[in-house]
Order: structure tokens, then sequence, then C-alpha cells
């Protein structure tokens, strides 16, 4: 027989319509709309990104100096390519308001600017008014801030309030500003003013932390490759950093591209589930079809033939599933289009996007592939003869070895795809490999449990309707496989999240008080630093103070080689870093490995690195370092490593160098501050009061900001999960409703033996209540260990079991299934037993 005869077999079985694969398509369509809507949105917010990269950016270009302003060489040469040039200025500081003899003060990110401020864009203000009149201000100079700072100090447009020793009035509060989603994460809300009216406030002196930013509109047609190569080989050692329209806001970018890949592992996770579904809906039918299979095999019909005739069958109800995911995946975004795009602080470009759907197809197609292949072959290894007795339950348990061959290639593709297009190898293998151990895990867990019914059955005596739950479970027909595998692997995920969501809470909650400080103080100037520590040298409520001096500069050779070429990716290259000098490691400095220099050492720079970093790029003793600080470039050789905790919120630099080495170099110095809670406002109104330049830190406050962002994206994740958890609901219910005519049998024979309706429906309902518990108990093992897994060698923090998630996923485990079966349990108890005995003859 022809593939056209299989295929003219498939099309008159699908006549029948669809009836026992509705869940089959809706498994394979709920995990592809996940994995397409996911990939449309990041796609969506990229685009955004790009097309409105110079917007974000505040020009078509951007040259970034730190601790200093453009020199005039610098500056003539970046007015000469431009248009027009925008210089912008970005640091922390304290707002101040008095009032009635009190004082308040906030954090807040200032921005100041010029008059050509902003390049591209539109300052909207509440009371509206142009950005030159709100700072233009009237007997002092305006200034402009976002609304929830104003809220916090009590300001409302006309009063007054101070940064450093500058009086500002607030002329209005920010509603939009073109450029924040560019100018990345800030501790503090923003406040703008002009850089000119900060001359004299101290906010700005040499060695302050600042950052300047000159923003450039370009001639039309200029090559932004050319102009960002020539940048960096004329100025590198003036340690300039340039950025341009194409990646107007790198750290959204960034964090939008990282999250994507993340729920689209979730969301494979989540067709992984559903691939149990797929699996479990086509050996269910092929079961029903055993007499169809039995005749063709009578007719002369050859095992390929049987097979191409329900791949084909099977392949073309997959391919529906698949396009009905695609649709939901591609239209949902578009339909909610508006809701996205207001609920992000970032432009999104919503339409059709080929690429993410054809990434979603491809999973699909290799899930499906993957999932029905094995129950598919298994028809290959039965004879006609017992087709008509048990086809599936008595073939063997492999098929041919060259299905096996084929589910480990397309296991392997599916992998393959998953790390090319995530772009994160690392994590895609280990999610992968925690897939399979889950499924492998939750296998043998299946076994288990049919083995312990089995044997506990007998044990039941008196208790009928437990023991016929515990029959039916250890049964050889039972669906114990199905319901552990499929809630189990979706119950494996939601648990995971919650331990590691837990322990993240806890171990900020639990290690703050103890290692963190109250205060992180910057900005402090060489000549205030011995009046800061007197201040808080006889306060016995402070346990703890901890100073050094600080630069920042950008690590930019080693050994002679561009640092991004020999470090790759790694953070302490990206951008600049702070940079201390001591004579002498203080006593709480561990050095791991060579020597320190000695106290009145004045020979060539030598710098101390941190041992976990100095690793992970691969440096050693005896290698040299090129930094370039204020413009200045400097070559140190690494003649020590030592240990820097970066977890205790507390002074840490990855590079320390002899003082001589920084000889000169304006800096300033910074400062944490450990004291009782009840102390700290005292110690910030006095020593904001005495040295009004400094900006205190509160790393409580600091702390709680990355929490927030942090809960967003567990919420994120959290959802990724639920649709995981959904689809394996979706599968306990195919499962229900493939056991429905067993169980109406079941009924029919109690009934017949003298079975009230309510005992039997209450040995369905411990039936089902006892899988969906065994299933939350195996899921919160795997999700512990993978919680654990992800806490110790990610996050590097302790580990505690969240009893609390724990608990919540078994009783939300045993309540699913309860519910799935309940749902399937009653036209089997309303089926009158003889019409149901007398089909069965």
């Amino acid at each position: 027989m022809s593939f056209a005869t299989a295929a003219r077999f498939a099309r008159r079985e699908l006549r029948g319509g669809v009836h026992g694969f509705r869940i089959f398509i809706a498994c394979l369509a709920l995990g592809v709309a996940a994995i397409a809507g996911v990939g449309s949105v990041r796609t969506a917010i990229e685009a955004g990104l790009t097309d409105q990269g110079a917007v974000l950016l505040g020009g078509d270009a951007q040259a970034e100096f730190t601790y200093r302003f453009a020199t005039e060489e610098e500056l003539a040469w970046l007015e000469g390519i431009s248009t027009e040039v925008s210089a912008v200025t970005d640091f922390r500081s304290m707002a101040t308001v008095s009032r009635d003899g009190e004082t308040e003060r906030g954090l807040t990110q200032v921005k100041s600017v010029d008059d050509a401020y902003p390049l591209l864009g539109e300052m909207v203000l509440d009371p509206p008014m142009p950005l030159s009149q709100a700072l233009d201000g009237g007997e002092l100079p305006g200034a402009v801030m976002a609304p929830v700072l104003a809220d916090r100090l009590g300001l409302a447009p006309g009063d007054k309030f101070r940064l450093g020793t500058q009086e500002f009035t607030l002329s209005a509060v920010i509603l939009r500003e073109p450029d924040d989603a560019g100018d990345g994460f800030g501790l503090g809300p923003r406040t703008l003013v002009r850089t000119a009216d900060l001359e004299g406030s101290g906010l700005l002196a040499p060695g302050s932390l600042y950052e300047s930013e000159y923003r450039l509109l370009l001639p039309p047609g200029s090559d932004l490759d050319a102009l960002k190569t020539e940048a960096a080989e004329r100025y590198r050692e003036g340690g300039i950093r340039w950025r341009d329209s194409r990646n107007g806001a790198p750290g959204i970018a960034r964090f939008v591209e990282r999250l994507g890949r993340f729920l689209v592992l979730v969301g494979l996770s989540g067709l992984a589930v559903g691939g149990i579904g797929v699996s479990a809906a086509v050996r269910a039918y092929l079961a029903r079809k055993t007499s169809v299979i039995a005749t063709l095999r009578t007719l002369g019909a050859s095992r390929n033939t049987i097979f191409l005739t329900y791949f084909l069958q099977i392949g073309a109800l997959s391919l529906v599933g698949i396009a009905l995911g695609l649709v939901l995946g591609a239209g949902i975004p578009l339909l909610f289009g508006p809701l996205i795009a207001s609920a992000l602080p970032v432009p999104i470009n919503i339409t059709l996007y080929p690429a993410p759907l054809a990434e979603a197809a491809l999973y699909g197609v290799l899930t499906a592939l993957l999932f029905t292949l094995w129950p598919l072959a298994r028809t290959e290894e039965v004879r006609a003869a017992t087709l008509f007795r048990d086809a599936l339950d008595s073939a063997r348990g492999l098929p041919a070895k060259r299905y096996v061959f084929a589910t480990l290639a397309l296991l392997l593709m599916l992998v393959g795809a998953a790390t090319l297009f995530s772009g994160d190898r690392k994590i895609t293998l280990w999610t992968a490999a925690g897939l399979i151990g889950a499924l492998i895990i939750l296998t043998f867990a299946a076994t288990g449990i049919r083995w312990l019914a089995q044997r506990a059955a007998p044990l039941s005596r008196g208790r009928p309707a437990l023991r016929w739950a515990l029959s039916a479970i250890g049964g050889p027909r039972e669906t114990a496989a199905s319901v552990v595998l499929s809630l189990g692997l979706g119950l494996t995920v939601l648990a995971a999240i919650g331990q590691i969501d837990g322990n993240l809470r806890a171990s900020i909650s639990r290690d703050l008080p103890e290692v963190a400080p109250s205060y992180f103080f910057v900005d402090i100037q060489p000549d205030q630093i011995d009046g800061f520590r007197a201040r808080l040298a006889g306060d016995p409520a402070v346990s703890r103070v901890d100073t050094a001096p600080m630069l920042r500069g950008v690590l930019t050779l080693i050994n002679g080689r561009d640092a991004r070429e020999v470090a790759g990716g790694h953070w302490v290259v990206r951008g600049d870093r702070g940079i201390t000098y001591a004579a002498q490691p203080d006593e709480r400095t561990k050095v791991t490995a060579g020597e320190w220099w000695p106290e009145d050492y004045s020979g060539p720079p030598q710098v101390s690195f941190a041992a976990e970093e100095a690793e992970e790029i691969g440096l050693k003793l005896g290698d040299e370092i090129t930094l370039n600080i204020l413009g200045r470039d400097i070559a140190a050789t690494i003649t020590s490593f030592r240990e820097v905790d970066f977890s205790t919120a507390g002074i840490g630099f990855v590079m320390s160098l002899n003082p001589t080495a920084l000889a000169g170099a304006p800096h300033t110095w910074i400062s944490t501050v450990y004291a009782e809670p009840q102390a700290e406002a005292a110690i910030l109104r006095d020593l904001a009061n005495a040295y009004p330049n400094i900006t205190a830190i509160r790393v409580r406050d600091a702390i709680d900001r990355v929490s927030e962002l942090l809960e967003g994206v567990a919420g994120a994740i959290r959802w990724g999960a639920a649709a995981t958890l959904l689809t394996g609901f979706l599968v306990l219910i195919g499962a229900a409703s493939a056991g429905e005519a067993a169980r109406s049998y079941e009924a029919a024979v109690l009934k017949t033996l003298g079975a009230s309706r309510a005992r039997i429906l209450q040995s369905f309902a411990l039936r089902s209540a006892l899988l969906g518990a065994a299933a939350g108990v195996v899921a919160l093992v795997a999700g512990i260990l993978a919680g654990w897994a992800v806490s110790h060698f990610l996050m590097e923090t302790e580990f505690d079991v969240m009893w609390g998630s724990a608990l919540g996923i078994i009783f939300g485990g045993a309540l699913a299934t309860l519910l799935a079966g309940l749902g399937f349990a009653w036209r089997p108890l309303s089926a009158r037993p003889a019409r149901v005995l007398r089909a069965r003859e």
C-alpha cells in the first residue's frame, strides 16, 4: 500500500470529527500561544526601543564621561560632527525641605541640563508650561521633580527646597520625561534643574560622583559605526563612552530580552506538560481504534501503512492545534495592545511579527512529534490477533530501535532550538535538564504510587470506598501515570518558583538587620572626612563606621589587550567601576594570594584584585591591567587577590591600588554607617546639616526598591507558571474524559453488586484526591530540589523550605484532580447498569 492509500484512510478517519482530541488540540494550542505571545510582546518592545531609540537616548548619539566634563578639545570634536549638542549631568543628591523648624530629606536622582535640552521629544509638566519657563523660576532658580518625590516631601508648585547649598523653587511636577527610559536604573525619583544653577552648590566639586552626557543631533546619513570607532580611537585615553540611537535604552533592552528568554523557557515547560497530554490522548485514541486497526491488518495493511495512516491523521490535528496557538499568540497582543502599551514605561510597536510565531511553531511541531511518535510506533509491535483484545497494553515496553533513536533526535532538536533561540546556553541546558529530571522522577513516582496502592488495597478491609480507590489506582488501566506526570510537572514548576521567591524574600529580610549598614554616604569631600568621623565616633548607637576614598575608572586593557575581548561580557569591564587606594589592608581584608605592598611603597602602580572576579575573568598574579581614571591611563600590576563580599551591602571594591598610584587625583570618600534604627534620623540630620553636599542612601530603601523590581519579575514568572499549571489541568480533564468509559463499567458492576451511588462517588473522589495529593508531594520534592539548586548555585543564598507554599502545592494538586475527577463522574453514576453491561458484551 502506498502513501496515497494511508492518506486516504487518514482523511476518512478525520471525517468523524475531533472527538477525543479536543484536549490534544487545547494542550498544543495553549503551549504554542504562550510562547508566541511572549515572543510577540518581546519583539514589539524591542521594535519600539529601536524605532524610538533616538528619543529614549535624547539624541542620535551620546558621549559620556565619568567624574568630569568634556575638555575643550573633546567638546570641539563633538560639536564638529553634530548639528546640535546638549550637555546633561546625572548624579544623586538629597532634596531638603525646611518648614516649621523641621527638616525633611529625600534621595533624588538629579538631572541638570542646558538650554538645548531636550533635543528630541517633549517634557510634559503639571501645570502645563515650557521646560525653559519652569527652570527660569523667579527669585530663585526653578526646578521640576517627579510627583512621588514631591508628595513625599509635601511640596507643591511654588514651594522651596534645597539641593546641596542651593535653594530652588518647585515650578511643576513631571508627567512625562522623554528620555527617562534611557537613563537606566535610579535609586531615587527624578529632580531636573539647570546645570548653571548648581554652581556653588558643592554638588559638582572635583571628585564628586557624577556623569556628564553630551547628546548629539547628527547630520542625515551619518555613519554611526564610523563615529563610534573614531571616538574610541581618538579619545580612548580620555575614558569616553559612546552610545547611539541603535541602543537607546540598553538596560531596559537587556532586561526585556532576559525576562523574555526566561518566560519562553517557562512556556516550554508548559509545552512539555501539554506533550504528556498529547501522548495520553494519542494512546487513548489508538486504544479505541483497535478494531479498525485489526481490520486493516486482516485485510493486508502493512505496519508502515497503519503507522502512516494515524501519523498523518494526528499530524493534521497537530497542525490545527499549532495554528490555533499561533492565532491566539499573535491575536491576544493585538487585541490588548492599548492596555499593554499603557502598562509599560517604554514604547512598544504591536503588530504581527513572523519570527516569534515561527519559533513558537517550531517548538509546537517538535513537541507534537516527540510525544506522539512513541505511542504511534508501538502499534507496530502488536499482532493482529491481539489487537482485538488489548492493543497497546499488550505491546512491549519499547518500540523498535529506529523510533527510540528518532525520539532522542527530536529531544536533541528541541533542546538545541531552545538553546539557539534563547541566547543563553547555560540557563537553557539547565532548564532542559531540570525538566527531563523532573519527568524521570515523576515517572518513577507514578510506578511507585501504583505499587503502593496495590499493596495497600488488601489492608483497607472494612472501608470499601478506600479499597476500590486503591485498587483502581494500582490497576493496569488507571491513569496514574498521566495524572502524576501532567499535574506533577506543572506543580513542580510552580513549587520551584514559590521556593525561590520565598527564599529570596526571606534572605533579604533575614540578612538585612544583621549585615547591612543603615546608610551609605557618598560625595564626602577630603576636608570633610575628619569631621564626619568625629560626629559618629562618640555616638553609642553607632556600632561600626567604614570609610574609604573612592574614584571611578574604566578597565580598558588587560596585558595590553582590549579588556572586553579578554573578559567577554563580564560586568567588571562593562562601564566604570569604583576604585580605592590603601597603604595597608584593614583587619577585615583577607588576602587569598600574593602580597600587599609595603606601607611606604612608592614604586610602579600595584593593584589588589577581587579574587572571585579575577578567577571569572582569568587573571593571575603578575598580569597588568590599565585603568582610565579621569582621562589618565594607569597601568598597574596585580600583586594580590583578596576576598570581597558584595552581598553585605557594605563597602566593596574590585580594585584597590597603592596610594602613590593615585596621588593628586581628585576624589571623594564614601562611608557605611551601622547604627541602631532609632538613631538613624538624628545621624542623617546632623551630617546633612553639617555637610549639605553629601548624599545619604538608606540601604533598606535601596533594597526595597530592588525588591519591587524583583516582585515584578516574579509576578511575570508566576503568570507563566500558571499557564503551565492550566495546561496540566487540561491534561487532567483529558485523562478523566478518557477514563469515563472504564468508570461507567466499574460503576455498573458495583451497582449490580449492591453498592450505593454515594459510596461509588466517594470511591471516585478518594481516587482523584489521593492521586492529586501524591502528584503534589512528588512535585514538591522536585520543586524543592530545583529551588535549592537555584538558591545555592545561582543566588548563593541560604535555603529554607517555604512550608506555606509547599502545603498549598499539595492541597492544590489534590483539589485540581478531585475537581477533574468529579466533573466526569456524574455520567458514569447515572448510567443504567444493564445498558452498560450489555454494551460491554
